[in-house]
């Protein structure tokens, strides 16, 4: 298709509330941003605008300028992100030359018929709902996403062999894309219909464990002394690190430290204030710096370790 003609089908989607962006021409993956997280180094002018790694979903867009200039020059295939666009996709895929089928797995057709299966063993029949088909001649079926209960990820096989979820996180090429030569093309033209309670049950993420305190009980004195030896053996443990190992050493005293923090013996503001100098001291740089900590702390907290006096 013409870069036209895919600027229309992207201006269309986005009418109907879906966040599109570019995937690369004939191509499933994102034309922007070229780089992980993990190799973000500000220099795309977004990430550089934003102070932060700027990934797919967040620039997903309804807005019709934004697209237009996408769109204006070159034919990008159209990436639409589902979490924005508050959507659960079944993807059900047909099988790949010589893909053999799990050992418990007693048919022999496609996503269609597995998921079929699935709708049949709970009483219920596969949706009438916005359907595309794939360029490998799989199926999309779009539903709404629950407006309560919990934010649904992506699943892979959770339903069945060759069937899976696109929601929070994923995405799907959207209808008027081209992968490998392939069209993707609607089948079924109506609005999504709402996602059954019954499949939300089955694709839901399973919930948190429970935060079991460490509880560690000591005088006042010893609890300043806990603290401070607790900070000294983690800043010790991060600039004695190898290279190569230096990242993980911040993320292991990251989860240290942040337990400390979510049991009340610190602050997050504290643990970052140790580590990151120590951090910079082994060469470590400051973007990375950030989300390594960040992520550690977010891990810490799951399980506090409370010093009482």
């Amino acid at each position: 298709m013409s870069h036209l003609d895919l600027l229309a089908a992207a201006l269309a989607h986005a009418a109907r509330g879906w966040h599109v962006f570019p995937l690369r021409p004939d191509d499933k993956r994102p034309a922007f941003p070229n780089h992980a997280a993990d190799r973000c180094d500000r220099t795309d002018p977004r990430c550089r605008a934003a102070g932060r790694h700027l990934g797919w979903e967040t620039r997903a867009t309804t807005d019709p300028d934004r697209i237009r200039r996408a769109w204006s020059t070159r034919p990008y295939g159209i990436g639409l992100a589902c979490g924005p666009s508050r959507l659960v996709v079944v993807d059900l895929d047909v099988p790949k030359p010589g893909q053999i089928p799990p050992a418990d797995h007693d048919l022999c057709g496609n996503g269609v018929d597995v998921f079929a299966t699935v709708c049949h063993q709970h009483g219920h029949r596969i949706e009438t709902t916005y359907t595309v088909i794939t360029g490998r001649a799989g199926s999309h079926l779009y539903s709404r996403h629950p407006s309560t209960g919990p934010t649904l990820r992506n699943t892979a096989g959770a339903l069945g062999w060759l069937v899976d979820t696109r929601a929070h996180g994923g995405y799907v090429v959207a209808a008027g894309s081209t992968v490998a030569g392939r069209p993707y093309t609607v089948a079924l033209d109506v609005d999504p219909a709402p996602l059954p309670d019954w499949l939300g049950q089955l694709i839901a993420p399973a919930p948190p464990p429970a935060r079991q305190a460490v509880t560690v009980a000591l005088d006042v004195d010893r609890r300043g002394r806990y603290v401070a030896a607790a900070i000294h053996r983690q800043v010790t443990h991060l600039t004695s690190a190898p290279e190569g190992r230096r990242n993980h050493a911040l993320f292991t005293s990251a989860v240290a430290l942040g337990q400390l923090a979510a049991g009340g013996a610190l602050t997050d503001d504290d643990v970052t204030a140790v580590l990151e100098p120590a951090a910079l001291s082994i060469g470590l740089r400051p973007g990375e710096i950030a989300r390594t900590i960040a992520s550690g702390l977010r891990v810490g907290a799951r399980q506090p370790r409370v010093v009482a006096a």
